[in-house]
């Protein structure tokens, strides 16, 4: 199940937002600005980010700008009652993904929802590179120079994930929902465990290190 935050300082319009994506079967969170959704993105991985522009405390350009600063590019659909141009393109220059004015048909939303979500699996989820470290989804193979090591399913989305974010810290419960599913009778000592077995494998990589940390959970850093 793919997890939405919304931003967005109108409650009224937060809760439709809500109401239509969990409809479509989407787990949704809200926020009501910018400095708010920071926090909540601190404790949990979200795929796609709605965010409106006007907000108190963090404005959405800011709050985007923030994101990928800091190196996460979490598609950002961004929502706006302003229709000129000049602020259509502050809002993708400050990295987001596409934009809708207010008042916005919340059918089209969906659709735009789908495809930013279809767009960032095509382009993120079949490869990945980090320094000479290639990741091919397909194979499950990781390669390092002229070394090739096919990894379990689990071991290999286990560490996609945290290659695909590098320095984002994720929960054992997150890496646990994420990986084995939210109905998954496993305990978070199962992400300790694969987590252990990368290490053995991966201990001496030039390019990356797994850091734990202590309490909280790991998080890929890049060499």
């Amino acid at each position: 199940m793919f997890k939405v935050l919304i931003v967005e300082d109108d409650r009224d319009l937060r809760q439709l937002f809500s109401r239509v994506l969990t409809k479509n079967g989407y787990a949704v969170v809200g926020a009501s600005n910018g400095a708010e959704a920071l926090d909540e993105m601190k404790n949990s991985f979200f795929d796609i980010i709605i965010s409106d522009i006007m907000m108190p405390k963090m404005d959405g350009y800011e709050f985007v700008r923030t994101l990928r600063e800091a190196g996460d590019y979490t598609p950002v659909l961004m929502i706006s009652a302003k229709d000129a141009f000049d602020d259509m393109q502050t809002g993708f220059s400050s990295g987001s993904d596409d934009y809708m004015i207010k008042p916005v048909n919340v059918n089209e939303m969906v659709l735009r929802v789908g495809a930013l979500l279809r767009r960032s699996q095509i382009a993120n989820e079949r490869r990945i590179t980090i320094g000479s470290t290639v990741l091919e989804c397909d194979s499950l193979t990781v390669s390092t120079g002229r070394e090739q090591m096919i990894l379990p399913q689990k071991e290999f989305m286990l560490l996609y994930k945290m290659i695909s974010y590098p320095g984002k810290i994720f929960t054992r419960q997150q890496l646990m929902d994420e990986i084995w599913g939210y109905d998954s009778g496993s305990d978070t000592h199962t992400v300790d465990v694969h987590i252990g077995r990368l290490r053995e494998k991966f201990g001496d990589n030039p390019d990356f290190k797994i850091v734990t940390m202590r309490g909280v959970g790991y998080k890929v850093v890049k060499q």
